[in-house]
């Protein structure tokens, strides 16, 4: 199996990878893990103490059971991959039943922060995008997907977005084997992915 790390700050365009690579390789044979699935359970809080939580600091991702989960896969096994709810700001009663693939992709924010999970990666790819772009991307999709207003959006991305990009996202930087500027659809990066790929393979 050949696991792929993808981070980058939010709004980056990940997900635009994710899906070029996905297009690339034959739907059996890859499979994509989130990191936002992998909040910590918070049950024991009340919904107004949910919203406190910084999302962005690593602490906030159950990084010990997404290892654990990984290990799994390698090994051959189905795993019951936690969904999320952003609306409730925990994770729901149900899961998504996970096969193991020839290619895993992990991807999030924060995916580069964890010293076992980044030892289990084959290909760590950084997703770069212009500050003003990712906040552009990141409250067209809270307020559209997520139930936020503009407002809190800006507010949380002052508080605690910029603050945490800088201090443990963009320092992934310089652990990626590709970096990828995502300010236009880039063949050339994903062709190189893909060649990676082919050649582990």
């Amino acid at each position: 199996m050949l696991i792929i790390g993808i981070a980058g700050g939010t709004g980056s365009g990940k997900t635009t990878v994710v899906n070029q690579i996905l297009h690339e390789l034959p739907a059996d044979e890859v499979g994509v893990i989130s990191q936002d699935s992998y909040y910590r359970q918070t049950d024991n809080l009340s919904y107004e103490e949910r919203t406190k939580i910084n999302f962005d600091h690593p602490k906030s991702i159950d990084f010990k059971l997404l290892v654990k989960h990984l290990k799994e896969l390698r090994e051959g096994n189905i795993i019951e991959q936690p969904i999320y709810s952003f609306v409730t700001h925990n994770r729901t009663k149900d899961t998504i039943k996970t096969h193991p693939r020839k290619v895993m992709i992990v991807e999030g924010i924060l995916v580069f922060t964890d010293k076992e999970l980044l030892d289990l990666f084959d290909v760590k790819i950084y997703v770069h995008a212009d500050s003003d772009e990712r906040l552009i991307r990141r409250i067209r999709r809270d307020v559209a997907e997520r139930g936020r207003d503009v407002a809190e959006v800006l507010d949380r991305y002052q508080k605690t977005l910029k603050p945490m990009h800088q201090q443990f996202i963009e320092p992934g930087k310089s652990l990626a084997d590709i970096i990828i500027p995502n300010d236009r659809y880039n063949t050339v990066a994903v062709d190189v992915v893909r060649a990676v790929i082919k050649q582990k393979l």
